[in-house]
């Protein structure tokens, strides 16, 4: 399912990623959502720092390498999120881990 990278219940924006693995890369496809309060479709996104020509989207499915991030109207700017088209990648789920937690991992190469 769709997981967000900052703590549930923040009154900020978040910025949501499927499938939901913390290293995301090209091959899965990734989808990112901007998450907040405010108008709907009127998101900023951002990428490597720079504005993103994929404006007023609230998501859409990464086509190319990069850091991003979204801004929503009343909430703010996303934390990064990076997906990059790496060969080999160590994955661990999105949301946060606790010591002793069971989790699945995944190694792509």
């Amino acid at each position: 399912g769709w997981c967000p990278l900052s703590p549930t219940g923040a009154q900020t924006t978040q910025l949501l990623v499927e499938p939901p693995w913390r290293r995301a890369v090209l091959w899965d496809w990734v989808t990112l959502t901007c998450q907040g309060s405010g108008t709907a479709g009127a998101t900023t996104w951002y990428k490597d720092g720079q504005r993103w020509g994929q404006e007023g989207w609230d998501h859409f499915t990464v086509t190319e390498s990069g850091t991003y991030t979204c801004d929503r109207p009343g909430s703010g700017r996303s934390p990064p999120m990076r997906v990059s088209d790496d060969q080999v990648v160590l994955q661990v789920p999105a949301w946060a881990l606790l010591e002793l937690d069971t989790v699945t991992l995944r190694c792509w190469y």
